[in-house]
Parts: C-alpha cells; structure tokens; sequence
C-alpha cells in the first residue's frame, strides 16, 4: 500500500467526523485518487452520483452500528473503513483509464502489479486504509501495521474474487491487511467481531451480554 496520503489526511483537523460529511468524503476519496495516480501512473474517472450513493450507503449502515463505538473506538473505526470499502466496491464510482507500465524495481514492480491488476480495487483499499491510519494516528498516536499479503498479489486475487462474490467480504479482507482477526462468517457483523465479543463480556458481566447487544 502507498500510505503517503495517510499524512495528508492527518493533517486534517477531527478528521474522523470530518469524513462522515459527505464534501468531506468526497474531497478526500479525490485527493486518494490524484495521489495514487501520481505514485503509479494511473488515473481515474469519478462517477459523482455514484460516489455520493457509497457515501450515503456507508453513512445508513454506521448509524445502525454506532452504539458499539463506545465498546472499543479503535476497531470500531476499523469496521467503519471495512464498511465504506464494501460500499466502494459494491457501486464502484472510480474507472481506470490509464495505467503505468511496470517498474523495474523490486518493491515497486509488486506495486505495480498490483495497480495494473485492479486499479480500481487498489484505489478503495488504499483510501480506507489510509483513513484509519491516518485517525489511528490523530486519536491513539501510532497508525496500525499494515501485513505483509498488502504486497502479496495472490491476497489480491482472493480478494478480488471474493468480493465479486459478496462485497461484505471486503470488511475481513481489510481487517487482514490491518492486522486485526477477520470475521469470515458474516463480516458486516459488528458485534460478533473478535474485539467487540471481547469488549462486550468486559462491559455486560453476569449473562447480560444480550441486553448490551440490544436483543
């Protein structure tokens, strides 16, 4: 991944509200756009209309989620990436339309590998992976690791399939590229994510655990 426009994005102030405005989305999911074509020489048509349906998408799918914020922030925000990157994929707003020739250098040659591969996937993946490094940073002061399979063009062939299959899936495969436990069963279920469980039996001693969940 090209996480040097997680630094823009830091330098926005409150940057994790600011993103849930839709200017705000907008703009950014541009400016991942401009910078990953200027590290790989590939540029990309924006559908408007279908850029701000992700958007409104992502923004209905949080608000039903929200209450779990409070559980553990930090995987939250992980699940709400995971969420905008299945709505990405799912209206798929950016078109490739023109893509670099390969690098000779090793590190750069995967890249390019990758990008020639699925631009448009490489696109979304790096904007939300660039978001929550990027928050990560603003509100705990360390960005998480990104795995090693970010470079790995097999990863991106099983992930490229699978999210053809079933867009939610894009939810386990960014938790895998941030190094966080994916859930493979049903991945747009928050609370039965690994770090959610965990939080929920800390917080809901004594069988309670259901009323937390709201059942």
């Amino acid at each position: 991944m090209d996480l040097g426009f997680k630094d823009e994005l830091a330098r926005i102030p409150d940057l994790r509200h600011r993103l849930r405005r839709m200017r705000w989305f907008r703009n950014t999911f541009r400016a991942n756009a401009r910078a990953v074509a200027r590290a790989h020489g590939v540029g990309f048509e924006i559908d408007e209309p279908r850029l701000t349906a992700a958007f409104l998408d992502w923004v209905e799918a949080m608000e039903a989620d929200k209450r779990f914020a409070a559980l553990n922030r930090a995987d939250f925000i992980v699940f709400a990436a995971g969420t905008a990157l299945r709505e990405l994929i799912r209206r798929n707003p950016a078109k490739a339309v023109r893509v670099m020739d390969a690098d000779s250098r090793h590190g750069v040659q995967r890249a390019a590998d990758i990008v020639r591969f699925w631009p448009e996937g490489f696109l979304y993946t790096n904007f939300c992976v660039a978001a929550v490094a990027a928050v990560h940073e603003q509100e705990f002061g360390h960005a998480p690791t990104i795995d090693a399979c970010a470079d790995d063009l097999r990863f991106w062939w099983s992930y490229r399939e699978n999210v053809a299959e079933m867009p939610a899936y894009a939810i386990a495969f960014l938790d895998r590229l941030l190094g966080a436990e994916p859930n493979w069963v049903a991945p747009h279920d928050l609370p039965s994510r690994s770090a959610m469980r965990q939080a929920l039996d800390r917080r809901a001693p004594d069988g309670s655990r259901a009323r937390a969940l709201g059942h």
